[in-house]
């Protein structure tokens, strides 16, 4: 049977490079938040992190808190009858108890760490939609109150620390994918 792997964390912990070295592993990789990317898209919107949080929030109260995985589940189930899955950006405990009851056993949490400082350096420095470290601040704010996020973190199988030494974090990530595939 075709796994599910589900990584969580916040905001530049580190949560791509993880699913790259899935992805180069054979994995299918499903970007949750690329279904806000979409709707953006498809409004005509610029990607700004003032339209990103709109376009979320909307999107959850609209589908609710479990919004990213219900509306992922299809395009999951259709790849996992041929593959592996790793989904990026599981954020809220809603959505977490939507893949669990769906997936149970099947389903893998691993969450990446890094302490907020570094993550705030990171997020400022990056090539793709770079965040200044007060918007960072706020944006976690926001989704550990707003969105739940905090649950599926808590309730990961793997904790990945991510504190700066990649080929550390790679160590880390290499011994979960074993454990996983085992």
């Amino acid at each position: 049977m075709n796994k599910v792997v589900a990584l969580v964390g916040m905001c530049g912990s580190g949560k791509s490079v993880v699913n790259e070295f899935f992805r180069d592993k054979g994995y299918f990789s499903i970007y949750f938040g690329g279904i806000t990317i979409q709707e953006l898209e498809k409004r005509g919107m610029d990607v700004t992190p003032e339209n990103e949080k709109s376009v979320r929030e909307e999107l959850r109260r609209t589908h609710g808190m479990a919004a990213f995985a219900i509306l992922s589940l299809p395009k999951i189930e259709e790849i996992l009858k041929t593959q592996n899955v790793i989904c990026d950006g599981l954020y809220s405990w809603s959505e977490y108890k939507v893949m669990k009851e769906k997936f149970g056993d099947n389903l893998t949490i691993v969450a990446v760490y890094a302490a907020p400082r570094l993550r705030y350096e990171r997020l400022s420095v990056r090539d793709v939609r770079p965040i200044v470290p007060e918007e960072s601040k706020k944006r976690d704010y926001a989704e550990i109150e707003n969105i739940e996020k905090g649950g599926p973190i808590a309730m990961a199988d793997y904790t990945l620390i991510n504190d700066g030494d990649m080929d550390k974090l790679m160590d880390q990530v290499r011994m979960a994918y074993l454990k996983i595939t085992e």
